[in-house]
């Protein structure tokens, strides 16, 4: 029996653009060569944030690189967080943001999350009692919930920002990701003075590029760049020059469209699974992403499902790992673009099979 991986959220290898790569790699060596081995800013390759600024449609000094828009984290951390600060997160959230937050040693409290994005008065509810250094989130997709923070919500959020006087910590690498429905503006878009926006390439071209970026006001971003030169001096410059000469060729709008090509299908074969496998499921459907997620039933744990599972060449994350104060006992991430539609329809199967017979167990009575 094959195993079934639904495990990672990481893109297929048949979506890497590896030819267009190597085309713009030896380009690049000839015209930048020097540059790109040398040392050089902590803010990232010039002609690289050059680039970013314009497609993001900002000033320059409002963009800082590193190696991947997790590493962008740390640095904040580092630049913000001491022992005991509060931060806050949605609940779910990304489980590596919340492992970075607890090395710092921050308090992290966690902010229901619904269909539509964070339970608002959930959110006013937690500002009232304390404000924290920031507040985490990822309207686009979220990872793991799949969910997209509505426009209304967006607007409640950033309303609640100015008001508290709290910093957004927008984190977007799925955005760009939208298989059909229409877009909301980004939080940076709406109060760019009190958000801090990211994303990466990973999802976009592959994780091996490690290009992520921030946009953000310029003297923060110039506080992070003396943490990232403190901490490695210069980011990856040959990825990131390789990343630049493959964008300034105008490559990225005809690889997001062949990724929307190839991961449509696959969400629309995850959502059928769930339907024809598990149609009592509670399941969120996403216009896009890398994630669906589902509760599963009363009296059913992830722990006990992921034990049955994986007897059957299932396996599944953990889904407590994603809740910042306890909770996703019964809470399953579906991470469907590197999986073929088969492998999707088989995997949902062997997930049903397996919540069945952890039902009818004896200790689940």
């Amino acid at each position: 029996m094959e195993t079934i991986n639904f495990t990672r959220g990481v893109p297929a290898n048949e979506s890497f653009p590896t030819a267009e790569l190597i085309d713009a790699s030896t380009a690049v060596f000839k015209s930048h060569g020097n540059q790109m081995l040398q040392y050089g800013p902590s803010r990232g390759f010039e002609p690289l944030r050059q680039w970013l600024a314009e497609w993001q449609h900002v000033d320059v000094d409002r963009v800082i690189t590193a190696n991947g828009s997790l590493q962008l984290i740390e640095f904040l951390c580092l630049h913000m967080i001491k022992p005991g600060d509060l931060v806050f997160t949605e609940s779910p959230s990304y489980d590596r943001t919340l492992g970075l937050l607890r090395r710092h040693g921050a308090r992290v409290v966690g902010i229901e999350m619904e269909p539509d994005g964070p339970n608002i008065d959930a959110l006013e509810s937690a500002l009232k009692k304390a404000v924290p250094k920031f507040f985490y989130l990822i309207p686009d997709f979220q990872n793991p919930a799949g969910a997209t923070c509505s426009g209304p919500k967006r607007r409640q959020i950033v309303e609640l920002a100015q008001k508290y006087g709290v910093l957004l910590v927008e984190d977007a690498p799925y955005r760009m990701l939208r298989y059909r429905g229409k877009e909301e503006p980004t939080l940076y878009e709406m109060a760019p003075d009190r958000t801090l926006h990211m994303s990466s390439f990973t999802k976009l071209i592959a994780p091996g590029v490690r290009c992520g970026f921030m946009l953000g006001d310029p003297a923060t971003l110039g506080k992070l760049a003396k943490v990232a030169e403190d901490t490695y001096i210069s980011p990856g410059y040959v990825a990131q020059a390789i990343t630049w000469e493959w964008c300034r060729r105008g490559l990225l709008p005809p690889q997001i469209e062949r990724l929307k090509t190839l991961y449509a299908p696959r969400l629309d074969a995850c959502l059928g699974g769930i339907e024809k496998y598990m149609p009592d499921a509670k399941a969120t459907k996403p216009d896009g992403g890398f994630f669906i997620s589902l509760t599963l039933p009363e009296g059913v744990s992830t722990t006990a499902v992921r034990a049955q599972a994986a007897g059957k060449g299932l396996n599944l994350a953990d889904g407590l790992a994603f809740f910042p104060e306890g909770g996703g006992d019964r809470f399953v991430r579906l991470p469907f673009c590197a999986l073929s539609p088969a492998e999707i329809d088989a995997g949902v199967r062997r997930l049903a099979e397996s919540v069945k017979e952890t039902q009818s167990a004896p200790a689940a009575r």
